[in-house]
């Protein structure tokens, strides 16, 4: 759930967890001018908490519609075999922040991933990439010395993956739009 700008939380019942969290955001300070970590000033601005005790009020209402959002793409989407969509685990309820597919047939299913995009992108369709790019093949981590293939998995997922519009407000209407289209895709 996003405030107005910068914001966030961490929610535990660990005790250990609590304490190191409330460290760094101290400027890893255990008191005033005793730093025992490295830290920063994640001290949230007056007004972010202001809009996000606001926002919090509809958090589940928003996340029932974006999980009803889900259940209808899945319904709509289940016949196409080069397709991997979003399962849950009977335990738990997923929050559908983003409804990451993966496209899914062979070899190619990066280049597949980017047709389907600018498929969907020719037809209107905002979509995203979350996260084309592994952490191991970042620059910044360049001097850990993993290269390509070292982390098969997550390179397969950062090539296949393409996220769908994800919203609580998304109509029957326009989640069938989207899911012809991909159909469309697929049927050619």
């Amino acid at each position: 759930m996003g405030a107005f700008g910068e914001g966030g939380a961490v929610v535990t019942n660990n005790e250990e967890v609590f304490h190191r969290v409330k460290l760094y955001r101290e400027h890893g300070q255990s008191q005033k001018y005793h730093h025992e970590a490295y830290g920063h000033n994640y001290r949230m601005e007056g007004i972010q908490g202001a809009v996000l005790g606001v926002k919090l009020k509809h958090l589940e209402a928003w996340t029932e519609g974006r999980r009803q959002v889900a259940s209808k793409y899945r319904e709509r989407l289940s016949s196409i075999k080069q397709l991997i969509l979003p399962t849950e685990m009977s335990n738990v309820k997923h929050v559908y922040h983003l409804f990451v597919t993966r496209v899914n047939t062979g070899v190619t299913s990066g280049s597949k991933r980017d047709e389907l995009q600018n498929h969907l992108k020719d037809n209107g369709i905002a979509t995203g990439l979350h996260y084309p790019v592994p952490l191991h093949q970042q620059k910044c981590f360049e001097h850990l010395g993993y290269k390509r293939g070292n982390f098969p998995v997550t390179e397969n997922l950062a090539e296949t993956g393409i996220s769908l519009p994800m919203f609580p407000e998304l109509s029957d209407q326009q989640i069938d739009y989207v899911s012809d289209k991909i159909k469309d895709f697929f049927n050619k």
